[in-house]
């Protein structure tokens, strides 16, 4: 059986070893300098099916949206027209517990997420006319993945909730690859060195606020949605993707769970591996 961690240590290198790949254009959604969406035309140049793509990294200032660019690319070739979102993270000061910068911003990180779905239909338009916004699906890894299920999640906030819309979004689905799902299981498990509670504020803000970011929480949605996760993934472990499927069970929504044998983490969104291939499979399901 091979470690784990030497597992995790070549798959992490794979997914990085990419070359950043630079969007066909950039627009900004506000006046912050990480306010900014990365546009990838379709390969072939015909109307599309618009991705939207939310980067993971904990939440945290280091993991930008240039790791994902590779992915973002590859979903191009398949023939989609992509949005990468950047957003604002925590910042460069390091976390009371010594796990490295903070996780995420409160509200910000929720904010940008907010106002910049709902600006992409309109920028769409202008930087990448050939994506067809009736046909959205949003997808995100990890942190990422939490904050696309978050967003498809945002007319079931609690009311007052200042991100809170008043019909479901134009979604034609979510694509959560091993999604921070479940807040109450990954704080057990202590998922990313105590990001989630970071995220939120910390332990003081938690529970007053868990029920605003928590899509375990924010459940059912009435919006498609599938979760792919790899079944040896030791930084988002598969106990997280089930509780949130279990949670979306007892509320009487079906969330689709694809496992995936011998797969960690990173495979998800590495172009050069199989995983990727069953990640763009997933969302040409929902999209087309």
């Amino acid at each position: 059986m091979p470690d784990p961690a030497a597992r995790d240590a070549a798959e992490e290198a794979s997914a990085l070893s990419h070359p950043p790949v630079d969007p066909d254009s950039t627009a900004s959604y506000g006046d912050h300098p990480d306010q900014v969406v990365d546009f990838y035309a379709p390969r072939g140049g015909d109307q599309a099916p618009l991705v939207v793509v939310l980067h993971g990294g904990a939440w945290r200032a280091p993991y930008d949206r240039r790791h994902i660019t590779p992915f973002a690319d590859y979903l191009a070739r398949r023939g989609f027209a992509v949005a990468s979102v950047e957003y604002r993270r925590g910042g460069e000061i390091p976390s009371p517990r010594g796990e490295g910068p903070v996780a995420g911003r409160w509200p910000e990180t929720f904010d940008d997420v907010a106002t910049a779905l709902d600006a992409l239909p309109g920028l769409a338009r202008t930087h990448l006319p050939q994506a067809d916004p009736r046909r959205t699906v949003v997808t995100g890894h990890s942190a990422g993945g939490h904050l696309a299920l978050w967003a498809a999640a945002r007319h079931v906030l609690p009311a007052g909730a200042p991100w809170r819309l008043d019909a479901p979004p134009a979604l034609r689905g979510v694509v959560a690859l091993a999604p921070i799902a479940h807040f109450g299981r990954a704080v057990e498990l202590d998922v990313c060195g105590g990001a989630v509670r970071q995220l939120l504020g910390g332990d003081a803000a938690y529970e007053s606020r868990a029920g605003h970011a928590d899509p375990a929480a924010l459940l059912p949605t009435g919006i498609a949605t599938a979760v792919v996760q790899g079944r040896e993934d030791s930084v988002v472990p598969q106990a997280v993707a089930e509780a949130y499927v279990d949670a979306a069970a007892k509320a009487g929504e079906m969330v689709g769970l694809t496992l995936l044998d011998g797969v960690g983490h990173f495979p998800l969104i590495d172009p050069a591996a199989d995983a990727c291939a069953v990640v763009a499979e997933e969302i040409a399901q929902l999209a087309w």
